[in-house]
């Protein structure tokens, strides 16, 4: 008996560990994806992937004298960015939820997410992504001053 128990808590967490990878695995090919897709902001400069963009951002970053405020303010945007981009979908799929009345408006809260689907959550969340990502490292502060965004270099 101890045995049956044994294999099926065995085959149980080998299970949840396949699931586990696979589930990262599906976002991880999401993100390469979407990454290299243009983005779809009316800032951006037109063509411009969201994988460019980091890119520019963070040759921008090690161009700010001193540096230690431009690769600062990349660390925060990498610390900070994935938990905000969960949490204002979160907010622009359920408007009305007690977390949306505990969070501070924001330009990136998804305005026409109310009720959205499962199968419209992994792109609202992009989109919030790269609003926060742009508002974040492309605007102008006083404190830290990226230069402005650079368009692609066309490879053709």
């Amino acid at each position: 008996m101890t045995n049956i128990i044994s294999k099926f808590f065995n085959t149980l967490f080998r299970l949840m560990v396949l699931f586990v990878l696979l589930s990262l695995a599906a976002c991880g090919g999401f993100i390469g994806i979407q990454g290299n897709q243009p983005m779809d902001l009316p800032q951006a400069p037109k063509g411009m992937t969201y994988f460019e963009f980091i890119q520019d951002r963070m040759d921008a970053a090690h161009e700010i004298q001193p540096a230690r405020r431009g690769v600062g303010k990349m660390t925060f945007f990498a610390l900070v960015t994935p938990f905000y981009s969960v949490l204002y979908t979160w907010v622009g799929v359920h408007p009305d939820g007690f977390i949306a009345k505990v969070t501070a408006r924001d330009a990136s809260i998804p305005k026409d997410a109310k009720g959205a689907g499962w199968d419209r959550i992994p792109d609202i969340w992009w989109e919030t992504l790269m609003r926060l990502s742009w508002s974040a490292l492309a605007r102008r502060t006083p404190v830290c001053n990226f230069r402005p965004v650079r368009a692609p270099v066309s490879g053709d």
